[in-house]
């Protein structure tokens, strides 16, 4: 399984800010990073919907935490930007056409491991991605 590029720049945006304290923009964030300044906006804008973080517009704006590092859940920011419902085609009952359904252990196989990896996640949160912000912060700028 691999996370989408949306999940990924999710907890990349979210860690540098949470180990920079500071305001930082998408340009800011995306340069550090070496990653697409689009696709970091599109996130970016997502994780402001979803209340993590909180934009200034204008000369010294940028976005910053709208909580505790310790309040941000691993695992509730992956299921905001994952579509894992769909994990594999037969656990939609809506739109499923496996001609085995009902008599395969795939699903319920999947649906564990699914389930495992999400509650793995749930034990983290961001600040725990973080045991050394000074350093992250330092690596982040380049020093």
């Amino acid at each position: 399984m691999r996370l989408s590029l949306h999940s990924d720049y999710a907890l990349r945006i979210l860690m540098a800010l949470g180990a920079t304290g500071d305001l930082m923009t998408v340009d800011e964030i995306a340069g550090r990073y070496g990653v697409s300044r689009n696709h970091l906006a599109k996130v970016a804008q997502r994780l402001q919907g979803l209340g993590y973080v909180a934009t200034q517009r204008g000369r010294g704006g940028g976005m910053r935490l709208t909580h505790e590092p310790a309040a941000i859940n691993v695992g509730a920011v992956v299921r905001a930007f994952e579509n894992l419902d769909n994990f594999v085609e037969c656990m939609d009952p809506a739109t499923s056409a496996c001609p085995v359904r009902g008599a395969c252990g795939l699903q319920g196989a999947l649906g564990g491991a699914l389930a495992a990896f999400l509650g793995h996640l749930d034990g983290f949160t961001l600040a725990d991605l973080l045991p050394q912000p000074a350093r992250f912060r330092a690596l982040l700028e380049g020093a």
